[in-house]
């Protein structure tokens, strides 16, 4: 069985990990190529985009795919939607690997917002932002010249910034002493975050609940897909390797 990977996540590499072991099963793990030095997956890796959702059909043919996981973040909705479009013109079977999302605790402040603009618009005049929503969504930001921002990102943002900012690039994990230290040493008192799910960046808002500060939480978007969900590896490859069994 030939699985096509959608990677560059945690889960995805380790799915590819699991999946070198199983016989049978030939996996490639593609990345989309916007992270200037990724962390390479085991196994077969093809990097950069596709060129849509009907070139995407076409390699998937051409490729004699099987099965699709979907592996990507949680906020990647474009090649999500690629994906769906993609397998269900193929007939190519598409199964979604996604971290669980967050859920607010006792203690939590947290304010839902539905979209990286609205959080901006959110902001408090005079607040200090630990932004930590990714480099592609920092220019939603710009025009906020009321407030300081620490952004967060593995790559330098590339459009425009927040006029009064700072720059951390940095990858996790992080764990709870780095990030109450984060947020004591750059006095921060917003937190601006994607409900990303996972335990690899968590410690940002247990820091936040220890000290009382307030989140911006945007709220994941829809899938798209009437695919199966799973959010542990273990279960994504007992899944392959149950429809391995009936191929």
């Amino acid at each position: 069985m030939k699985v096509l990977i959608l990677g560059g996540t945690t889960e995805a590499r380790a799915l590819a990990v699991a999946l070198d072991r199983v016989r049978d099963i030939d996996s490639v793990t593609s990345l989309a190529g916007r992270v200037a030095q990724p962390i390479l997956p085991v196994g077969r890796t093809r990097i950069g985009g596709f060129g849509g959702p009907d070139a995407l059909a076409l390699w998937l043919r051409d490729n004699a795919i099987d099965v699709v996981v979907d592996a990507t973040h949680p906020f990647a909705s474009t090649i999500g939607a690629h994906a769906v479009h993609a397998t269900e013109a193929t007939g190519v079977a598409l199964l979604v690997l996604t971290r669980a999302p967050w859920t607010e605790g006792e203690g939590d402040q947290w304010t839902s917002v539905p979209s990286l603009p609205d959080a901006a618009s959110a902001i408090t005049p005079g607040s200090r932002v630990f932004l930590t929503t990714g480099r592609q969504g920092v220019h939603h930001f710009a025009g906020v010249d009321h407030s300081w921002f620490l952004v967060r990102a593995i790559d330098p943002p590339t459009g425009p910034v927040p006029p009064h900012m700072t720059l951390q690039l940095s990858r996790g994990p992080f764990d709870l002493d780095h990030e109450s230290k984060v947020l004591a040493d750059n006095r921060i008192d917003l937190l601006i975050t994607k409900n990303s799910g996972g335990e690899m960046t968590r410690a940002k808002l247990d820091a936040a609940r220890a000290v009382s500060i307030p989140v911006l939480m945007v709220a994941r978007p829809e899938a798209p897909t009437s695919a199966p969900v799973v959010y542990e590896v273990d279960t994504a490859v007992d899944w392959l390797t149950n429809r391995l069994r009936v191929c």
